[in-house]
């Protein structure tokens, strides 16, 4: 039987999505990292580790270098795996735009491409290869706007030193740059008072106080705050009884500058103060002032 403590981590995603940085990240915490594991090898390699006397936590990475077959296997490979062992399950992604910059950069050789498939089809192939894993995520994390120390963040903040209870992330973030990826739930402010059509104001964030003093007048926005406060009191503890390890609640504006940074700061700020485990990203933040 495996050790209370024992975690076992697999990390998946899309190639160029940042697999690597994170294998890195938790091979300096500790972890014992097996990269490009075959699915049917897990079992066996998870009675190996809980046997062991040093009970060491284990990162496997699991991605399309592996045939088809095998990754549509995972889901049942995983019910075979004892009962006190619950995965933490990873899925990284990127925009597609993204991920093509990354290896013209990089010139790596992408693993699906040959002389019958372009590095586009081959990327697009890898997204619907990898479906099954990305469905069992328990934390999926958008590497498209993340620095490499940006990245070994968001895995040291919510994975590694991950405590007991659901992990919740704020993220603001403005819909003119698209909806987030990994966000779990999505509410739309975009119909509150907007500060930018003060030019007074449009140089500052939701982070300053001049739009603060805005958004506090406003009683729209009071009430938007309180039904999503409520809405999330509510419902949480569902979702962590339903093993739910990790939330990711996106607030989304136009440009993810003043309403929906304002409301994400309110938000983390109320919730931190009875969680241990409440972080707070503004992705759109100073991309531009819309």
């Amino acid at each position: 039987m495996a050790h209370p403590d024992f975690r076992l981590i697999i990390i998946s995603g899309r190639s160029g999505s940042g697999k690597s940085t994170v294998l890195n990240a938790l091979e300096d915490a500790g972890f014992n990292c097996i990269d490009n594991l075959p699915p049917a090898l897990l079992p066996e390699l998870v009675h190996w580790m809980t046997a062991s006397a040093a009970q060491p936590n284990v990162a496997v990475c699991i991605d399309a270098r592996v045939a088809s077959d095998a990754i549509n296997g995972l889901p049942a490979i995983l019910k075979t795996l004892p009962a006190n062992v619950t995965p933490d399950i990873l899925y990284l992604d990127a925009e597609e735009t993204i991920l093509l910059q990354r290896f013209s950069a990089t010139r790596r050789k992408h693993p699906l491409t040959d002389q019958h498939r372009s590095l586009a089809e081959a990327i697009a192939v890898e997204g619907e290869l990898l479906a099954p894993v990305a469905n069992l995520a328990s934390l999926k994390i958008d590497t498209s706007g993340l620095s490499l120390q940006e990245l070994r963040d968001q895995v040291r903040q919510r994975l590694i030193e991950k405590p007991k209870g659901i992990a919740l992330q704020f993220l603001s973030f403005g819909f003119k740059h698209g909806v987030p990826r990994d966000a779990d739930l999505v509410f739309d402010v975009r119909c509150l008072p907007n500060p930018y059509w003060d030019k007074s104001l449009r140089m500052f964030t939701g982070r300053d106080q001049p739009i603060q003093e805005f958004l506090r007048a406003a009683p729209a926005v009071t009430e938007m705050f309180e039904d999503i406060r409520r809405f999330l009191d509510r419902w949480l503890h569902q979702y962590e009884a339903n093993q739910r390890s990790y939330l990711t609640v996106a607030i989304g504006c136009t440009g993810g500058q003043h309403r929906s940074v304002y409301l994400a700061e309110q938000l983390h700020q109320t919730f931190a103060s009875s969680n241990a485990n409440v972080q707070l990203r503004h992705r759109d933040m100073g991309h531009d002032q819309a």
